[in-house]
């Protein structure tokens, strides 16, 4: 069972089974990552946010003792206002962990304390150990990490990753006592999420990020390269979500991002949790009522596969592969000469980001929990349409078919 898919109140994981939709029959390629080379940090460092876990911390420390990775790393586990007996059972696990463990404790006023500042704090401490060529990993304190986890992070940086996004899936105990109407309804939006990334790969191929992949972006697994993490300006201290807006300010500065199947970390299903609108308040409102909308990084699949194609015509533009920036404003309903100054940054990602926000023709729809089945079987059609350009030859779509108009059914 898979906690993958973000929800719209901003929680780190989600509840249903992430299958990937290869019973399409496309085959997609794989391309190479650019600029691959091997990467020797001179730190590794895993940096943990903790409140109140005292039930929780003796087995994410011992998940992390028992790593498959020989080179050695520290871990970082940033208490805050901890009044339980967290503290006593980190300081007692220290000396005989094979690891070195940095235990900061700090009291913070109540009222601003939310968990992207605990992040935050976390892994700036963990930056001022490692300084800009180390690596650091962050993960949750009620998550257990999997015996391969810093190897298969490691290994993802090793081939050319800025960022590494890996899979939360949820405790089998702790699913196993959810009713299975929230793991069905779960599981149907899980499949619509992962259509809507197949849509974003065939229209607009990452070669940092080939298929298959996920659509992931926890604090219960990143990795991410000290440099990027300094130059994104670290963990954004925001009350919700500050995961996925982290990704957000990697995507803005061109950082190679890796979201690796094979990267799982285990966590909590509990109902009771520690930071307010996280992924606990998430299951219990949902065993209350059901959601009105499906998770708020999602839309339409008309309008996913129209923002991927125009994003691909953009980006032919700003690599100089095309010079037809009065069309795609035309697309975009914007004056040509803000298409040509924001394709003029030295970087897509903020260039694209910028266009993105002011476009009429992009501003997002969410999609109504009772318009999930037509949009999934809308997703597929739109899939078929365009596996059928990229299987006779294993190549993505030209420049012309990614045009708008072809992206979208008529």
């Amino acid at each position: 069972m898979s906690a993958g898919r973000r929800n719209r109140h901003g929680t780190g994981t989600e509840i249903g089974q992430r299958r990937f939709p290869e019973r399409h029959g496309i085959r997609f390629r794989e391309p190479n990552m650019a600029h691959s080379t091997k990467y020797e940090a001179k730190h590794i460092i895993v940096a943990i946010p903790v409140h109140n876990e005292a039930d929780y911390i003796e087995d994410c420390l011992t998940a992390l003792a028992r790593q498959d990775h020989l080179d050695p790393f520290e871990v970082v586990a940033l208490l805050n206002n901890c009044s339980d007996d967290t503290a006593r059972i980190a300081h007692g696990l220290a000396a005989r962990l094979p690891y070195e463990l940095h235990v900061r404790e700090s009291w913070l006023d109540p009222s601003a304390v939310n968990a992207g500042i605990a992040r935050r704090m976390a892994t700036q401490y963990a930056l001022s150990l490692t300084g800009e060529d180390g690596i650091i990993l962050t993960t949750d304190a009620d998550s257990k990490v999997a015996p391969n986890w810093i190897a298969a992070n490691i290994a993802a940086i090793d081939a050319g990753s800025d960022a590494v996004a890996g899979m939360a899936v949820l405790d089998d105990r702790d699913a196993a006592a959810l009713p299975g109407r929230l793991l069905v309804d779960d599981e149907k939006e899980e499949v619509f999420g992962t259509l809507l990334d197949e849509i974003d790969w065939l229209l607009d191929p990452d070669a940092a990020d080939p298929w298959p992949r996920h659509t992931q972006h926890s604090g219960a697994s990143i990795a991410v390269r000290a440099r990027f993490l300094a130059l994104a300006g670290g963990i954004p201290a925001v009350p919700l979500g500050e995961d996925r807006q982290f990704f957000t300010r990697l995507r803005r500065i061109d950082a190679r991002i890796r979201h690796a199947r094979e990267v799982m970390v285990t966590v909590s299903g509990r109902t009771i949790g520690r930071a307010k609108g996280g992924m606990a308040d998430t299951i219990a409102r949902r065993l209350h009522e059901p959601d009105q909308w499906v998770d708020d990084n999602m839309e339409p699949a008309a309008d996913r596969a129209r923002r991927a194609a125009l994003r691909a015509r953009a980006r032919d533009i700003w690599n100089g592969h095309d010079s037809s920036a009065a069309a795609l404003a035309k697309a975009l309903r914007l004056p040509v000469t803000t298409v040509r100054r924001e394709l003029k940054s030295p970087k897509f990602g903020a260039g694209w980001s910028e266009l993105e926000g002011q476009s009429p023709t992009l501003r997002q729809r969410l999609v109504p929990v009772i318009d999930l089945d037509r949009e999934t079987a809308d997703a597929r059609a739109i899939i078929e349409d365009f596996g059928a350009i990229i299987r006779p030859t294993g190549i993505a779509p030209s420049a012309a078919s990614r045009s708008p108009e072809a992206a979208v059914p008529g």
